[in-house]
């Protein structure tokens, strides 16, 4: 097989091989992504307006976000009254934790092949002979 037809087949084989289809898109933006990783470190919880804090959301955005993960199962949100005063505590699903590990995984991924890709660039700019430092 010719060195071209090694290439071609390497191409063919590796199809999609950047399509990171676990990238799930209830997760995959910004601020859904801050929510879940506040939620992962809080197994117990947090309360609507600790959570919006810590992810610098307004009321309304944190609502459209958590409405997009409690329907995608990842999150629950209860409400009761504490003192008279109304409270959510939202918390991530088992459900949610994994599919939440799952998209870490396929992001460290994402990391390791811009890494190796990266240091091919590097490699191909040198001179023959010469490494990087």
């Amino acid at each position: 097989m010719s060195a071209r037809n090694k290439n071609q087949a390497a191409e063919t084989n590796s199809d999609g091989r950047f399509a990171y289809e676990g990238l799930d898109r209830a997760i995959h933006e910004k601020a859904r992504l801050g929510i879940l990783t506040s939620l992962v470190a809080h197994p117990e919880g947090l309360l609507f307006g600790d959570l919006k804090e810590l992810c610098s959301l307004t009321d309304g955005n944190l609502n459209r976000h958590l409405a997009v993960l409690e329907e995608a199962g990842l999150v629950t949100a209860s409400r009761n009254t504490k003192r008279g005063r109304p409270q959510t505590i939202v918390t991530m699903t088992t459900a949610g934790r994994r599919r939440f590990q799952e998209y870490l995984n396929v992001l460290e991924q994402v990391l390791a092949d811009a890494a190796s890709q990266q240091t091919v660039g590097t490699r191909r700019k040198l001179a023959p002979g010469l490494s990087p430092s």
